[in-house]
Parts: structure tokens; sequence; C-alpha cells
């Protein structure tokens, strides 16, 4: 279904699919109609010669020198080029899609003031399947992305890289190959690609939407651990986080509860402790808070999404036009550093569970390491030790780049988001919880091999997807291979896909 751009309405559902799933892409009339007011606006206010930043005057520390006629016509090329300054291997197309539409629903408010063939330009760049090539690093979150976003406007100069059928060609040669009019830049253009936080905000979307899947197979490894450790199941009484408050512990609640339903363990046939250790009986507070987390940075991400993040940006109705900072990208690096702190939170509670299940101690009589033949094989001893080294990554990376400001542009910039820094050192510590709970699942499984009752319908679900990518550890054998392609099914979700399928949806 085609996805129509207005300026409101862009869900991270949405971007997910333009982004990765290339989704068709509309501008509203009413948007269009919308960024021409705009533009007749700034065209009276040049010819008044009014004064606007990045149109008429310089940028940054150079924002008092006023441009003469001449200069203005050629200062948005210059503008382009110079803060076309990235560095390094390019982001993945996924991300540059999601940063260009984006950008275009923040035209679609006609607040930017560009020339609305910019706008359907990006457009057709979506829709023909034209990605610039993009150095993710470079930008330092505020004045928006400009390094990266610069990289995207060079298309429409018809320069830079671009990658369309699957091969990096010349920018103006992958326009002409897709059939694309090259527009060139005129006052105001440039800066009205560059001048927002669309490329971390796209990742941060992207991130979120990826977050929650793995939240929610965390609660089904987490289901999985629970029935194999005899877990007392009357923490996860629903009413009993209802009594507290918390939405998310409510939720997760339900979802664990859900996933063994039907099982020995749920219908209380099985002994188990009066108490359990908090990383059995508090999944439900943790996860729930994780779940919260998400909710909030989701709220900021679309606002952000639908909002007007440029400089100036321009009132057509009042004739007025405010030079600010609506670029700044703390609104969305804020929350996202609390969503890299809670997948980390989330993963160092899957370890101990992990520990638990290896533990002859802990682990309620299952066999040490989960293997019959302790002494002569280790089992999964050293997949805990693969666990932990992934787990302290995450730590040093959740580290916040909120606060990691430095200032730039002769002090004229001195704060600034690293919101960029945010958005990359969160998919590093995604795909190290991939890992951690991959083993985990791994672990349950084995664990659950062990045990001879009926367990719930969405464990035993689970646990059944898990054997058609990795076999029970009869005797040891190297665990790379196992471990590897646990962390890449729990990167594909289809645990989470087969199990909503007998259980129902885990939201």
């Amino acid at each position: 279904m085609t996805v129509i751009l207005d300026g409101s309405g862009l869900t991270i559902e949405k971007l997910v699919n333009i982004a990765c799933y290339n989704e068709k892409v509309e501008l509203h009339p009413n948007a269009k109609k919308r960024i021409k007011e705009c533009r007749e606006v700034l065209d009276k206010k040049l010819k008044a010669r009014e004064i606007m930043y990045g149109v008429n005057t310089g940028i940054g520390e150079f924002s008092e020198v006023v441009l003469s006629d001449e200069q203005i016509k050629e200062f948005q090329k210059y503008l382009v080029y110079n803060h076309a300054a990235g560095i390094g291997e390019p982001a993945p197309i996924e991300f540059v899609r999601g940063a260009m539409a984006s950008r275009i629903n923040v035209h679609a408010h006609g607040q930017s003031a560009c020339r609305v063939e910019i706008t359907e330009t990006l457009l057709e760049m979506l829709n023909k399947g034209v990605t610039p090539y993009v150095c993710q690093k470079g930008s330092v979150g505020a004045s928006g992305d400009l390094a990266p976003m610069s990289q995207i406007a060079l298309l429409l100069l018809g320069e830079g890289q671009a990658f369309y059928k699957g091969k990096l060609l010349d920018g103006k040669e992958a326009m002409n190959k897709a059939g694309i009019k090259i527009p060139g830049l005129k006052a105001r253009d440039g800066l009205a690609i560059i001048n927002g936080s669309n490329l971390l905000t796209a990742m941060s979307a992207l991130l979120i939407f990826d977050a929650n899947n793995f939240f929610k197979q965390a609660e089904i490894a987490a289901a999985m651990s629970l029935e194999a450790l005899r877990a007392n199941m009357k923490p996860y009484t629903t009413k009993l986080h209802k009594a507290r408050g918390f939405l998310g512990a409510v939720r997760s609640s339900k979802s664990i509860c859900k996933l063994i339903k039907g099982g020995d363990l749920y219908e209380g046939k099985i002994k188990c402790k009066i108490q359990d250790a908090y990383s059995m009986r508090s999944t439900p507070q943790v996860i729930g808070a994780a779940h919260d987390c998400l909710t909030y940075a989701r709220s900021q991400v679309e606002i952000e999404l639908n909002g007007v993040g440029d400089n100036p940006v321009f009132f057509p109705k009042e004739d007025l036009q405010l030079s600010g900072a609506n670029f700044q990208g703390t609104p969305v690096s804020l929350p996202m550093d609390m969503v890299g702190t809670a997948i980390t939170m989330v993963s160092v509670l899957s370890e101990r569970r992990l520990n638990r299940l290896n533990n002859p101690a802990l682990n309620v009589g299952l066999p040490a390491f989960l293997t019959k033949g302790a002494g002569m094989f280790s089992g999964l001893m050293l997949s805990q030790y693969t666990a932990d080294s992934l787990i302290a990554e995450q730590r040093i990376l959740s580290n916040p780049a909120s606060i990691q400001s430095i200032p730039a542009a002769a002090d004229q910039e001195d704060f600034v988001s690293m919101g960029m820094n945010t958005a990359i050192k969160n998919f590093q510590i995604l795909d190290c919880a991939y890992g951690v709970l991959g083993i985990e699942f791994m672990a349950a499984a084995q664990a659950l091999d062990f045990r001879e009752y009926n367990f719930g319908i969405g464990v035993l679900k689970a646990k059944d997807v898990i054997r058609k990518y990795v076999k029970f550890l009869d005797e040891d054998r190297p665990l790379y291979p196992d471990h590897t392609k646990m962390k890449e099914l729990v990167k594909s979700c289809e645990i989470l896909k087969e199990v909503e399928k007998e259980v129902g949806s885990l939201e």
C-alpha cells in the first residue's frame, strides 16, 4: 500500500515499510500546495532583501556575513560541498531511504521554503530505487545530520554517488538511468535538505521496531527458562502488576503467562520454591521497564518524524521566518540512549538465567552445564563465556552519547547532541543482544529436553523452531556454528512469528 506523506501520521511502522520494504511514497496534494506557497513567500522576501539565515547569509560562525545576489545563486552548491564531509563506509540503504522519507515529511509542512521540485525529486528517488552513497559517520546530531544529508543533496546537483539496481554509480549516471531529472539547487534548497536530524531519527525508528521484537523474544526465552527451572509462576500474575501500575510490567506478565499456558507448570502440577531469585521473579518488572522506555522513545521519535526540523522555519500565513535550533537532535538522542541501556539490561537478565540453567547449585536438578557427561564433556560452560563477552561490549557501548558534546564552528555550535553516535552504537548493542538471547534460547531448549513434563504451548513451539536449527547437545562439539545460527535466528524473528501464530500477539 502506498504511503502518503503530508507532514503528519508518519509512524515507525510506515517508515519501516518505506525504508526496508520499498513501499511506494506519494506527496499529498495539500502538502504540495503548502510547499509552493511557502516558496512564494521566500521569493518575495529575497526581492525585498530581507536577511534570512542560510539563504542570503553564511552559516554557523559566518551567519553575520550577508551574501550578494551573485553569491546567493552559487551558495547552496558550496554549502552542500563543504558539508559533505563524512568519513568511512556507507550507511545501509534502509537507513538512507528512511532519512529521505523523513525529510520529505518535513517539507510536506510547507515551512522549509524549498522548491517543490526538490521534494518531488527526493520522492522520485525513493520510488525508483536511487539511494545516495552516504557515509554513516560524520554527524554530531545538531544543525541536523549535515554531513550525511549533504551526500543526499549532492545527487540533486547530479554529483556524488548512488546505489541503483545493486550497483554503485556516479550520481548523475544513477539519476539518468532511473529517468530522474536533476533539479539543481537554488536559494534555500540545499539547506532545506540538510538542516535536520533525519538520518539519526530514521535509524532510531528502525531500531525501535527491532528492539520491540527483541523484547518480545526475550519474554519467550524467559518463559522457556522459567519452565526448565520450575519457577513459581505466582509472581507473573497480572493482578500483581496492575496493583503497582506500570504498563510495561502488566504487558510482560500477560505475555509470559500466555507462553506457558497449557503446561504443567502453569496448571500448578510441578513443585516449585516459595520464592525464586530476582533474575526469575523480576522478569516482568525488568522487561516491562524496557517496554515502557521504548514507548517513551517511540513517542519522541514519531514527534520528530512529523515535526518541522529545520532552520530557519517559515510561517507563510504570518509572512514570518524564524531562525532557531529545530535541528537539535537531543529530543531523540536522549531517549534513544536510554533504549540502548534497556537492551543491555534485558541482555544481562538473560545471561543471569543462562547462569542458573548451567549451574548445578541453582538449576533444580538439571545436569551441570546441561551435559550428560560432566567431566568428559563441558556442555554449555563456554556458551556463558561468549554471552559474558557480548555483555561486556554492551556495557561499554551503553555509556550515553547525549552527554558527549564537543563544541565546534568556533563555539557557535557549542552544544551538540551526538545523536548519530547514539544511533550507531544502539545497533551494535542490539547485535550483541541477539547473540546473548540466542545462547539463552539454545540453553533453555537443552534444559527442557532433560525435563519430563508438559510445557506451555508457546514454549513448546519456540523449542520446536530452535530444534530446526540446533540439535540437542548429546556430546561436546564446536559450538560457534550453533551460537551463530541462534543469533541469526533471533535476528530473523522466526521464533517470534511462529510463537505468535500459536498464542496470539505478545503486545
